[in-house]
């Protein structure tokens, strides 16, 4: 039994949720998000808030019950609150700048590397050493902040590279004598 899918969904003040068959919609402050469910979960509206469920007992349908819940949820903090996810940049001559639509980033390689912000997506460089990307969709959010990342991800010895802010890296011993 998921103890996730279990709860309610409550809309928000200032946001305008509806649902069109298997398919979620939501406007707020922020913009306008949408999430068709599965066909294995329902899902219903009344007294101002989402409740989701699954349709059987199979397996599938279980497994899907939480993950539709926790969408519907993260559309309705999108358009209210957005999401943001910071990287910081550790190492010597490593920074980053967003120059319009593209983050111009030096990560010892011979030449900058150039990452086009994708559309609905915010990055700001508030020092060159860190990133803040933001924007109302959580997985879009999460991806660019991945897909940075993995252009020079933080090495295991003296920390180099991008990383995630607060991520604890593992940190080896170098060779002995």
């Amino acid at each position: 039994m998921s103890r996730i899918g279990k709860k309610p969904v409550a809309v928000p003040a200032g946001v305008t949720a509806s649902l069109d068959g298997q398919t979620v919609k939501a406007k707020g402050p922020k913009g306008e998000l949408f999430f068709t469910i599965p066909d294995l979960i329902s899902v219903e509206f009344k007294d101002g808030a989402f409740k989701v469920d699954p349709k059987d007992d199979s397996k599938a349908a279980r497994s899907q019950w939480g993950m539709s819940r926790t969408m519907v949820s993260n559309i309705l903090v999108g358009v209210t609150q957005g999401f943001e996810k910071r990287l910081e940049i550790n190492g010597v001559g490593y920074k980053a700048a967003v120059a319009g639509k593209v983050v111009k980033l030096s990560l010892g390689y011979s030449h900058d590397v150039d990452y086009p912000i994708p559309e609905g997506i915010t990055v700001v460089t508030p020092k060159p050493t860190e990133i803040v990307v933001s924007g109302i969709d959580k997985q879009k959010v999460g991806q660019v902040a991945a897909e940075i990342r993995e252009y020079r991800g933080p090495e295991p010895y003296k920390g180099k590279g991008v990383k995630y802010a607060g991520e604890f890296i593992f940190r080896k011993e170098g060779k002995k004598k």
